[in-house]
């Protein structure tokens, strides 16, 4: 072979290589990850459809069964960011519990989760807090005079409770609520987080674990028990990304940023409303959204 064309070709093919890393580079597709029911759904759809109309990267949506799954998935560099909840850090993955103010909670969550033990970046609330609370029939609350959590320490013996199997096991759950509260409960059951309002509905059970953002409480015109000793810690809803995002995706935290303070605990009830009880898929609810608040054209 010609030295002189041999030396061509080589330098022809590490530039092919070269651009190939680079376009390789530049389809690598954002991961996003998500929990297992409605709103981290919608939240999912709203970070990806938000990333493909304002940035250069495509996205991909990955649901996972739990809080400890999508946790692992972000710490092993499976997904690239996450919607989580301050309350729900504050309990399982830094082990704390009693504190109550929401700005010192979410300093204890950025402040442990962005140093040495997992380095990633916590973003800025989004500004809904979707704390826990128990929900039932109005005419079951009627019937056992329920206003607060408290007054179950009398009626929980009669009623049968459903809930997801997180909340009956979690120590910002069920445990930690029965054991300040002091009551129990003729029966509880662990169940999937999409069957518990028709499961009341039915007759199947009398009282359930509920999000105060789910739009299944409007459709169904449920009682919540108000929290009268404070027990669950707030849960304000933020964005966790792996701590290499900024270097991988250049621009792109920016632009989730945008989220920051936009959606109250309305406009979260809404959107779930939407989906759960009207049926409109999560991407639609999500495009909607993100128009209205003029983020995306």
């Amino acid at each position: 072979m010609n030295k002189k064309f041999s030396v061509i070709l080589t330098a022809t093919v590490l530039l092919g290589l070269f651009l190939g890393g680079c376009s390789s580079d530049k389809q690598k597709p954002i991961k996003i990850g998500h929990k297992n029911y409605t709103e981290p759904r919608v939240l999912g759809q709203i970070y990806s459809v938000l990333l493909e109309s304002n940035t250069k990267y495509k996205t991909t949506v990955t649901e996972f069964g739990g809080s400890q799954l999508v946790f692992a998935a972000l710490k092993n560099g499976n997904i690239d960011l996450y919607p989580d909840y301050t309350g729900t850090l504050y309990a399982t993955v830094l082990k704390q519990e009693g504190e109550k103010d929401p700005e010192k909670v979410f300093k204890m969550v950025k402040d442990f989760m962005e140093g040495p033990d997992y380095n990633f970046i916590i973003g800025k609330p989004l500004g809904f807090n979707n704390t826990f609370t128990l929900s039932l029939p109005q005419d079951i609350a009627k019937k056992y005079n329920l206003e607060k959590i408290s007054d179950l320490v009398t009626a929980g013996p009669q009623l049968r409770m459903g809930g997801t199997m997180e909340f009956l096991s979690r120590a910002d759950g069920l445990p930690g609520v029965k054991k300040l509260y002091g009551f129990t409960f003729k029966e509880e059951k662990g169940m999937d987080p999409g069957i518990r309002y028709t499961a009341i509905e039915n007759g199947n059970i009398d009282i359930s674990d509920s999000y105060s953002t789910d739009g299944k409480l409007k459709e169904f015109n449920m009682k919540t028990l108000e929290d009268d000793k404070h027990f669950f810690p707030p849960y304000y809803c933020l964005t966790i990304y792996n701590g290499a995002f900024q270097k991988n995706f250049p621009g792109a935290m920016e632009e989730v940023e945008k989220l920051a303070g936009q959606i109250n605990e309305e406009d979260m009830q809404e959107m779930n409303f939407q989906i759960d009880s009207e049926g409109i898929p999560e991407k639609k609810v999500a495009e909607d959204f993100l128009r209205k608040k003029g983020l995306i054209k």
